[in-house]
């Protein structure tokens, strides 16, 4: 993978596509080299507001991804990849974790990713042992909250915004 400057990461979308099409006018202007989805995209379609994106997506499955065979149909119609959580892997030599519901890693890792608490958070870790970084977008959809977030992680300087919708 080349180098990632930034990341957008998005959580819970739970089907409210005017909020991806912000969303992802906001990636594209902030030019995010990548977006990972911490699942509960839901129905499959929510994938079609994403393919104006000028970057890659990566994302794992929720609690409430039901037709998840359709939704890696449609990922990979837009060259977007869906996993299984927890899903890791490597940007820029940092272990990325990500996941939907929260969890703690049994392997060393930089940076953890999660959803599903629809609640943002960031955290830089103390511990040797666990995650240096935590982050959770918050909800992408605004339904439980109506305070609808995603963030913006700055790779290199480990600097993380939250930005509203």
């Amino acid at each position: 993978m080349k180098k990632i400057q930034t990341i957008g990461i998005i959580s819970d979308t739970h089907d409210n596509l005017p909020n991806v099409h912000i969303a992802v006018n906001i990636f594209n202007g902030n030019k995010v080299s990548l977006v990972i989805h911490c699942g509960d995209f839901v129905a499959p379609f929510t994938l079609v507001a994403f393919k104006e994106l000028q970057c890659p997506l990566i994302g794992v499955f929720g609690n409430c991804d039901g037709e998840q065979k359709y939704l890696l149909t449609q990922a990979r119609n837009f060259d977007f990849s869906i996993h299984q959580p927890p899903f890791v892997t490597n940007i820029n030599d940092k272990i990325v974790f990500i996941t939907h519901k929260p969890m703690l890693p049994e392997i060393k890792t930089d940076i953890l990713l999660y959803g599903h608490t629809h609640k943002p958070i960031v955290k830089h870790g103390s511990s040797k042992h666990g995650p240096k970084l935590i982050i959770n977008p918050g909800e992408a959809s605004g339904w439980l909250y109506n305070k609808p977030t995603i963030a913006i992680l700055n790779v290199e300087k480990n600097q993380v915004e939250i930005i509203p919708l």
